[in-house]
């Protein structure tokens, strides 16, 4: 079926895409042939940055379905009714691969999550994992570059990775978690998703709660083995994206069960761990996840790039009733996220159809810039204003946090169980013994690489200090590797 005349950006039709002009036949191309170069320079600038972490993804739109009421906790509209459905977007992602890499892949997967609800959209940018390899933001970078490829090899180094985490004992737990069976999930349908931060719920009255939040697969918990990533890896390394895409298409839509933790403010300055601590959990037993809604992805997105590669997530686009929380982690997050979208995507990349708001209308004096589509025609551009412009709220999105002492650069707080071994201790001791197997040998196959025995031994303290056992076993298998 003909769609019309090829045409130039300009709209002035194509009489050949077959042959450039040239100066007689064999000649020279003509710099008048504004048909290839058009072409050409559009093809050159086809790419904008890649992410620096989570470039690897794959995303959906779907539905939020709130099954609970929490208007007790949060006066956010979204969570005020039961049965009130919410469109959403969510992005799925690898963290340390480039956007060319494999899906199957031992790495956390990012659950970026896009609510588009009636007072702008709501930004839930997690993990598939509850916790984080540090707790402060200002060793982000640092971390990310052991990740990355090495700056004179080109390759990504043993030596560098588990140097990093040996001097860094607090993603001891973190670690535990991603080289268990969960690392390398069968697919994204078939993995959980996690706030992992700490944020801050207020209700009308103005009382104040900390909650985490967690997403439960309802299509099980289906993970691979590291033989069988690597052959999946190398055989097909769109599979998961690919899985995503195809169990939409035939109406086999995923979907997760929401459920929250909530603690009452009073409690976190006594609760035995930070609870804003982002290498930590709350236990169940402390506070038993609430259920209050289900995630349906639902639609794929039509142009990969324009709406996967191009949409944006920022922790701090927050709706009235929801905030942040004293985790260190999350507040370098809210400033990193939004300035990392502006430099890749550009400043008006909120205007995308992905990323503006779908249920309500954004109303700024913000104008200009690259790619202003002009929206806002002739307003006044400034406020206070007398031509109808918009006004203040005057009530915050979320209510005040009070905090004392000095200016400087403070470690975080400890609370009375707090120390970087305990929770690896915890999840090891639940492992079962074959998952402690598997858990053990992809840590010494993994360690067994560096080139220093140093490192190797600051490696193995770590995991010492987590369990007697799990040292022991793992200093033994590191051995048996290493010779």
């Amino acid at each position: 079926m003909t769609q019309g005349p090829l045409t130039t950006e300009a709209g002035a039709p194509v009489a050949d895409n077959q042959n450039s002009q040239t100066a007689g036949v064999g000649g020279p191309v003509l710099v008048q042939d504004q048909s290839l170069l058009e072409k050409l320079a559009h093809f050159n600038r086809e790419r904008i940055p890649e992410r620096i972490v989570h470039a690897r993804g794959a995303g959906a739109y779907g539905t939020f379905t709130l099954t609970r009421d929490v208007s007790q906790w949060t006066r956010a509209k979204f969570l005020s009714e039961v049965g009130k459905q919410t469109e959403t977007f969510l992005r799925f992602s690898t963290v340390a691969g480039n956007l060319g890499s494999a899906d199957a892949v031992r790495d956390p997967r990012g659950f970026a999550l896009k609510f588009y609800t009636e007072e702008g959209n709501y930004d839930l940018v997690g993990n598939n994992t509850p916790v984080f390899f540090i707790k402060d933001a200002i060793k982000f970078p640092d971390f990310i570059h052991t990740q990355k490829r090495d700056p004179y090899t080109g390759s990504q180094e043993a030596d560098n990775v588990w140097d990093f985490w040996g001097l860094s004992p607090e993603s001891t737990h973190q670690v535990t978690w991603l080289f268990g069976d969960r690392g390398i999930p069968a697919t994204l349908r078939h993995m959980n998703g996690y706030g992992s931060h700490t944020y801050q719920w207020s209700n009308e009255a103005g009382e104040v709660f900390w909650v985490k939040y967690h997403f439960k697969t309802d299509q099980g918990i289906k993970n691979l083995t590291q033989a069988e990533a690597n052959k999946l890896a190398g055989e097909d390394p769109d599979s998961h994206q690919r899985d995503l895409r195809e169990a939409i298409e035939r109406g086999d839509f995923p979907s997760w069960t929401v459920q929250v933790q909530i603690m009452p403010a009073a409690e976190a300055a006594t609760y035995r761990f930070n609870p804003f601590d982002l290498t930590k959990v709350w236990p169940h037993a402390d506070y038993p996840p609430i259920e209050i809604g289900k995630l349906e992805l639902n639609r794929n997105p039509e142009n990969i790039f324009a709406e996967t590669e191009q949409s944006i997530f920022s922790p701090a686009h927050f709706v009235p009733g929801i905030g942040p929380s004293p985790d260190k982690m999350l507040q370098g997050r809210l400033f990193a996220y939004g300035d990392a979208h502006r430099y890749r995507v550009g400043i008006n990349a909120d205007h995308l159809p992905v990323n503006r708001p779908h249920a309500t209308e954004a109303r700024t004096n913000s104008r200009d810039g690259y790619l202003y589509d002009g929206r806002h025609k002739g307003a006044k551009n400034y406020e206070p204003n007398s031509f109808g412009g918009p006004v203040q709220t005057d009530r915050p999105l979320w209510e005040p946090t009070t905090v004392t002492g000095e200016v400087a650069t403070h470690v975080a707080p400890s609370h009375a169980e707090d120390n970087d071994f305990v929770q690896a201790g915890n999840l090891y001791r639940l492992y079962s013994e074959d998952e402690k197997a598997r858990l053990i040998d992809n840590l010494a196959g993994f360690i067994a690489k560096v080139s220093r025995d140093d490192i190797a031994e600051r490696a193995i303290n770590n995991f010492r200090q987590a369990d007697g056992d799990f040292g022991k076993r793992l200093e033994a298998a590191v051995q048996a590797l290493r010779g």
